[in-house]
C-alpha cells in the first residue's frame, strides 16, 4: 500500500522529509478492495482484512491486520452502513466489521455457494468479480447481486436485513 505526502498528492517516494510512504501487507495475493469507514479504511485483499488509520507524524498511516480468512470476494461487493462494514467473502461467507472481523450467521448461505450439482443456482465463481453490494436504508437491508454458477451476469441476489437479522432470496 503506498500513499502520498500529504503536500503534494503526486509525490509517492518516502524521503525524510516529506509524509509518503508504502507498508507491505502479509496476507492474501492481491487487494480486491477497500472502503471508507468511520475514521478508518478497511482493506480487504483475497483472504484478510486490514484497518488502515490516520495517526499523524511522524508515521502517518497506521495499517493492522483485523482478519483471517474473510477476503472480498469482488471489488464491489462490500458496503458501510450505519457504523459496520459487510462483505461477501470468498470462501462461502458473509462478514461485518464494526472493530472486529464477524462471520455473519446466514439461513441461506448454501443456496448462494453451492454449486456441486447441475441446476445449483450458487455464485458463478469464474465471475465473482461481478458481484455487487447495494443498501437500501428504506427497509434496512443490504443486497448482493451475482450470477448463478450456468450465468456470466448478474441473475441472482441474496439479502440481508440487519435490523431483523432475517436472510432471504
Amino acid at each position: 500500500i503506498r500513499f502520498s505526502n500529504q503536500e503534494n498528492f503526486n509525490e509517492y517516494q518516502p524521503t525524510s522529509v516529506n509524509t509518503a510512504g508504502t507498508f507491505r501487507i502479509d496476507d492474501g495475493t492481491e487487494i480486491v478492495g477497500a472502503i471508507k469507514a468511520k475514521d478508518y479504511i478497511l482493506i480487504l485483499t483475497d483472504t484478510a482484512a486490514y484497518s488502515m488509520q490516520y495517526v499523524g507524524a511522524p508515521f502517518t498511516f497506521s495499517i493492522r491486520k483485523v482478519g483471517s480468512n474473510c477476503g472480498l470476494v469482488g471489488p464491489h461487493a462490500v458496503v458501510f452502513v450505519n457504523g459496520v462494514v459487510y462483505w461477501m467473502d470468498d470462501a462461502g461467507g458473509f462478514n461485518a466489521f464494526n472493530g472486529t472481523v464477524q462471520k455473519i450467521p446466514c439461513t441461506v448461505e448454501d443456496f448462494v455457494f453451492t454449486t456441486n450439482n447441475p441446476g445449483d443456482l450458487g455464485i458463478n465463481y469464474n465471475a465473482q468479480r461481478i458481484v455487487a453490494a447495494a443498501h437500501n436504508s428504506l427497509f434496512g437491508e443490504i443486497n448482493w447481486f451475482y450470477p448463478s454458477s450456468s450465468s456470466s451476469v448478474i441473475d441472482r441476489c441474496v439479502t440481508y436485513n440487519y435490523d431483523e437479522k432475517v436472510w432471504y432470496t
